[in-house]
């Protein structure tokens, strides 16, 4: 399962690997591309943008820690059900930390960072935005 790419309005294609060390996550976002959805910047978590309105997976935590590093992907599974981070979606293009447990199934492709970070740093100066979620 190699991974999924992100689109934005203007059309710029950013690319994503899944992590072999989250196949239970990676498969269960797989089965539901395409999806779209409007990010945000996170409040308190550094640089990331999310949303709080994910589809939902109701699947194990895996591969789950407030610790990331630039360009990783991560989702809130249901479960358990305290997580205050179920239901969120979050990408990171910059430093930052999760204020809950989120499974981290993903990462940019090292080459399209400089697109992920553009696209961190209008979200943060713009507001919002519409991205589109499609298999690789």
């Amino acid at each position: 399962m190699p991974g999924f790419i992100l689109k934005t309005p203007d059309n710029k294609v950013i690319r994503f690997n899944y992590y072999p060390d989250a196949p239970v996550t990676s498969k269960a976002f797989a089965m539901l591309l395409p999806f779209s959805r409007t990010f945000m910047q996170a409040r308190v978590s550094g640089q990331e943008i999310w949303i709080d309105n994910a589809p939902e997976l109701d699947i194990i935590q895996e591969n789950a820690s407030v610790f990331t590093v630039p360009g990783e992907v991560v989702y809130g599974p249901l479960k358990p059900s305290r997580a205050k981070t179920s239901n969120c979606m979050g990408i990171y293009y910059g430093e930052g930390k999760g204020l809950d447990c989120c499974n981290i199934f993903a990462k940019v492709f090292d080459e399209d960072m400089p697109l992920l970070k553009a696209l961190g740093e209008t979200i943060w100066k713009r507001g919002v935005m519409d991205l589109t979620f499609e298999e690789m």
